[in-house]
């Protein structure tokens, strides 16, 4: 039997820990995992026109599936590539091994051809980062990443000089069984106890949810119950915690909706279960603030802390609930909803009449007419800027619907190369990536993929022909939109110049057909949909703090657009509100 060599046995270890698929762009010094690949029958190679792209797609892929996922760029540039789509991953907490191929291992540190230093290039967005400058370090350096990413959730970075790769693997190699998932992490007795004497002493308690409730809906629906709390929650809790909640307050943050803000600042007792929440100024300041995380590195980071717990949110409250004290008081929790109510009341009415007459389209009908047709297991993908409001107001979860965006990076031109990453899990599952303009034409290219390997995503284009998001906040900051402009071709002749279907839509009447044409083809399909570029633009009242930026008064009368069918949700839960 042929001797492996460090490359063999790389991919060996790839393939025992669960990858199923590495992404990446071929290059000299990648050439031996690559035909390593090639050789290999339990790992595919994928073929991305962008290395951005490949970094993006394993993230989403991680995210998807919550397995580790794998992409690779080759010495210098094509490595380099990768970085934003890593930064993306890691942030996300999706577990991802990157291969930073090298030049030949004699070279470094001579200015050689294409020479940079992964070692510092990836340090931020890494949990681990090194190199295997020898044979004699495999596996046990791999093996160390695979723990890394996996374990802490987000990236981790083995650079390999082409070399190295090539190079017989060393004899006796020290081996161990993988860790390939992610244990719970329950409290202490203490603070479980501390925690239960601030509920109990809190008159008004209210819940404010991020991604870290995956997984914990049954909990946080049982202790809100049992307090009778109020429930908001960030994006990326969204698609976690909103659906078949009877204590919904919607959303906070630049794109909030609904009475979350006022239930926040309201409260005596804010408790924040798993999320990072970047924007402190809607956090409130002069209430009691308890929050739950499993990573105890996001304690205390965004606003002062009363408690700190560090554990998982669902041993957190499975271990919390039985011993508060069950509430009937619904007083609280009964007048956020309602405020709730009439606050989505108040700004649909704006966002509805006459829609479905509207020339250009409103881009709000598109995402509700979106939302009515998709499948119920959908994975939506959502592009940076304006297509980020319209998942936030009008995507309807439900517990199997996905959304995954760059909603802790904030990166553009994400939607389409997290949608092959998506797909690639599942050619089945319905793949929806829904795509500005300006973020489609940025890795455009990777459109070819998808025809390629006939991925059957469907890319639904908001094309405004701006970058309507950057356009937003100049008018807000009291500056002329400059820069934003977009000169784009007909986007559904150049999905069908590819080979691929794609159809445009300019009027209202014509988008549930093409939708429908579109979903119901087998492969890769483009529905361009010119949008009305003045959506969500300037209101009529501005005050003088909207000239600042994005303060917390500019966005809530800023973004106060439609809500879909939130509304709707809002208008049942208030069944549950006794009547005078």
């Amino acid at each position: 039997m042929a001797k492996q060599n460090v490359s063999e046995q790389f991919v060996d270890i790839l393939v025992r820990a669960g990858v199923k698929r590495m992404y990446g762009v071929v290059g000299d010094s990648l050439n031996p995992v690559v035909d390593a690949i090639r050789r290999h029958r339990g790992i595919d190679w994928i073929q991305v026109r962008h290395e951005e792209t490949a970094a993006f797609a394993a993230g989403a892929e991680a995210q998807v599936t919550g397995a580790l996922a794998a992409c690779a760029g080759s010495c210098g540039p094509g490595n380099l590539h990768l970085i934003n789509g890593l930064y993306d991953a890691h942030r996300s907490m999706a577990p991802v091994l990157a291969l930073a191929s090298h030049i030949p291992s004699g070279e470094i540190g001579l200015g050689y051809f294409q020479e940079t230093h992964p070692e510092l290039l990836f340090q931020e967005c890494s949990h681990y980062n090194e190199m295997i400058s020898n044979p004699e370090q495999m596996p046990r350096l791999l093996q160390t990443a695979i723990q890394h990413a996996i374990g802490r959730g987000g990236v981790s970075v083995v650079t390999m000089p082409g070399d190295i790769a090539a190079r017989p693997a060393p004899e006796k190699s020290i081996e161990h069984a993988l860790v390939t998932s992610r244990p719970t992490v329950r409290p202490g007795d203490e603070e479980i106890e501390k925690l239960r004497r601030m509920v109990d002493a809190a008159k008004r308690v209210t819940l404010f949810c991020g991604s870290g409730t995956a997984g914990a809906h049954a909990e946080v629906m049982e202790f809100a119950e049992r307090v009778k709390a109020p429930v908001g929650h960030a994006l990326r809790g969204k698609e976690w915690i909103q659906y078949d909640n009877p204590y919904d307050v919607g959303m906070s943050g630049l794109l909030g909706y609904g009475a979350a803000y006022e239930a926040t600042h309201e409260c005596d007792l804010l408790i924040l279960l798993g999320t990072d929440f970047p924007y402190n100024a809607f956090l409130p300041s002069d209430v009691k603030i308890v929050q739950v995380d499993v990573r105890p590195e996001h304690l205390g980071r965004r606003s002062k802390l009363d408690l700190a717990v560090w554990g998982d949110v669902r041993e957190t409250l499975r271990c919390l609930t039985p011993q508060v004290k069950a509430r009937t008081d619904r007083k609280f929790l009964d007048r956020m909803l309602k405020k709730h109510a009439d606050a989505l009341e108040g700004v649909v009415k704006a966002y509805t009449r006459k829609v479905e007459k509207h020339v250009p389209i409103h881009p709000e009908y598109v995402a509700s007419v979106l939302d009515e047709l998709a499948d119920d297991d959908a994975v939506f993908t959502v592009d940076t800027g304006m297509c980020n409001v319209w998942a936030a107001r009008y995507l309807s979860p439900n517990g199997r619907r996905r959304v995954i965006g760059s909603f802790s990076h904030g990166s553009m031109a994400n939607a389409l190369p997290q949608a092959i990453g998506a797909q690639f899990t599942d050619r089945d599952r319905q793949v929806v990536s829904m795509s500005g303009d300006g973020g489609f034409t940025m890795l455009m290219g990777d459109f070819l993929t998808l025809v390629q390997y006939d991925l059957p995503v469907k890319v639904v284009l908001f094309n405004n022909s701006s970058l309507g998001m950057v356009e937003l906040e100049m008018l807000v900051a009291g500056l002329p939109s400059f820069g934003t402009a977009n000169r784009n071709p007909d986007f559904a002749a150049v999905a069908r110049a590819a080979g691929a279907y794609g159809v445009r839509v300019e009027k209202p009447k014509q988008l549930e057909g093409a939708l429908k044409d579109a979903f119901r083809h087998k492969g890769p399909a483009l529905v361009d949909v010119v949008t009305d570029p003045n959506a969500l633009s300037i209101p009529p009242k501005i005050s003088a703090e909207m000239v600042t930026g994005f303060a917390l008064s500019a966005s809530k009368i800023v973004l106060d657009g439609g809500v879909g069918r939130m509304v709707q949700m809002a208008r049942s839960n208030l069944r549950n509100v006794p009547r005078p």
